[in-house]
């Protein structure tokens, strides 16, 4: 999740605008997807049906909430009564700029908390009337089948970058930010706090390496001096992360610790419901 600041802009609003030239501009194809009106234009168009979603403005119509939202579990929230020391330690430890307020449990939000106002209300020190609840933002609620094209145009009317994914039983299932929706149309967008694309992996601890899922697999192999490969697997891997889904036949989860037949050990660090990110690999103790 990036830092991202509210526009200024007025909203505009496609139904009332029309477009008669040949060439449409890029509002023009906005509204046409959250229409439901394809481009012929756009390679996407042709792409056969369950094939992987690439970035695309079609995205916006066909991939719904629930392909891009972060599981209830993995959401980093706080409670209503948390105290300032605690959520500025909660802010340090999870570098997130805006934080989802409950009262109780996650099932019960009551708004977010952003970096910013917490800043500006308490930074150099003051720490004198310390209120959560006052500086709470609203958030946006939607289910898990509303396309992302309504939501994103839902979080610009209403200058709101986050929003909790609701189930048919009104308890949070999921949190998506715009951030998320823009990456569906534009591809991954990186800021300074991603890891350094130039580096692939580095070793941690002896035996542990912190790697991206797309470091060749001959180059991390040849560094650490071990095999990953399972000679009578016929699926073949290239990278670390083609290693992990072999290994399950599916993307798994952040946080998930997937054993290998050499006694090694990978952990998710950093994945979405498409693609793994980073992987955290632990090698046995050698004698």
């Amino acid at each position: 999740m990036s830092q991202t600041e509210e526009g200024d802009r007025p909203d505009r609003d496609p139904e009332t605008e029309e477009d008669d030239s040949p060439e449409r501009g890029f509002f023009g194809r906005i509204f046409n997807t959250f229409s439901g009106v394809e481009d012929p234009a756009d390679p996407d168009a042709e792409r056969p049906a369950g094939q992987r979603q690439t970035p695309g403005l079609l995205n916006l119509s066909r991939m719904r909430v629930e392909d891009v939202a972060i599981p209830s579990v993995e959401i980093v929230s706080v409670p209503l009564d948390m105290s300032m020391e605690d959520l500025v330690g909660t802010f340090r430890e999870s570098g997130l700029t805006r934080l989802p307020v409950y009262d109780g449990t996650l099932d019960h939000p009551k708004g977010m908390v952003h970096l910013k106002d917490f800043a500006l209300r308490h930074g150099f020190g003051n720490d004198r009337d310390f209120d959560l609840e006052r500086m709470m933002r609203p958030l946006i609620y939607a289910p898990p089948s509303m396309p992302i094209g309504v939501l994103l145009q839902r979080m610009q009317s209403e200058r709101t970058h986050m929003a909790l994914v609701i189930d048919e039983y009104g308890g949070v299932d999921g949190l998506v930010t715009i951030e998320d929706l823009i990456e569906q149309v534009i591809g991954q967008i990186e800021d300074e706090h991603d890891e350094d694309e130039d580096q692939l992996f580095s070793e941690e601890k002896p035996g542990v390496w912190l790697a991206q899922a797309r470091t060749p697999l001959d180059q991390f192999e040849e560094a650490v001096g071990a095999s990953l490969t399972d000679p009578e697997d016929d699926e073949e891997a290239d990278t670390l992360g083609g290693v992990v889904v072999v290994l399950t036949g599916r993307v798994p989860a952040r946080g998930e610790v997937i054993p290998h037949p050499s006694g090694a050990e990978f952990e998710i660090v950093d994945a979405d419901p498409r693609r793994l990110k980073r992987l955290r690999v632990r090698f046995p103790a050698r004698d």
